[in-house]
């Protein structure tokens, strides 16, 4: 596969395992719309969709953007072991269900995740040969405001409650394998997708490497 996505006709197709691909940021910083422009040029990336306890918003659909569970049902799946990762913020529950990802990587699909710091420690311990953590820094703090206000979604006592949390969060940045600072969004898309690139190369990840080298050498 080339670097814009596409499958070169007649290219060798070597069976491979899907990886974890991990974006992590302070609210405002871009990962989500980096996110969706991935999905959007990427054929081989999927989204894992989380579980939340927090309301849905408007323009949201259940399965789509989130699972919209209640609080009991949340504790249960805790408790089933039903996550890979879950966490609370800002009042609300999230986490990662466990079976669709382990198919799709199974699978040679790679998953994509928007998640914060938490959930990225958790994965780590869960499955660290199969995560490629990334984290989105914003080229400055005023930026960052900047962005958050001009969303139109939260208030202004939200958005101060983001900000105070952000330091804490950018704190964070030396856990996660590679850091982009996203001062132009289109540049920050395409290092993501270098990642992506690189990381789906790795030898442990080209489970049918041997058999394919097997196969050259005995002339077949």
């Amino acid at each position: 596969m080339t670097l814009d996505g596409a499958r070169p006709s007649g290219a060798v197709e070597i069976q491979r395992r899907g990886l974890m691909l991990v974006l992590s940021s302070p609210s405002g910083a871009g990962k989500t719309t980096i996110s969706r422009r991935l999905l959007e040029i990427e054929p081989d990336l999927v989204l894992s969709i989380s579980a939340t306890t927090r309301p849905m918003r408007p323009g949201e659909k259940d399965g789509v953007d989130y699972h919209f569970v209640d609080h009991p049902t949340f504790d249960r799946m805790v408790a089933e072991k039903a996550f890979l990762e879950y966490a609370k913020v800002f009042d609300h529950q999230y986490g990662t269900p466990r079976a669709p990802v382990e198919k799709w990587l199974a699978g040679g699909r790679d998953v994509l995740f928007d998640i914060d710091w938490q959930g990225t420690q958790q994965l780590a311990q869960a499955a660290r040969e199969d995560l490629v953590s990334v984290f989105i820094l914003p080229p400055s703090i005023a930026a960052l405001e900047q962005r958050l206000k001009t969303r139109a979604q939260d208030s202004a006592e939200v958005v101060a409650r983001r900000m105070a949390k952000a330091a804490d969060e950018m704190s964070h940045w030396a856990e996660y394998d590679y850091i982009i600072v996203n001062d132009d969004l289109e540049i920050s898309i395409q290092r993501v997708r270098a990642v992506l690139l690189a990381e789906r190369l790795k030898r442990h990840r080209q489970v049918g490497l041997a058999e394919f080298v097997k196969g050259l050498r005995e002339g077949t």
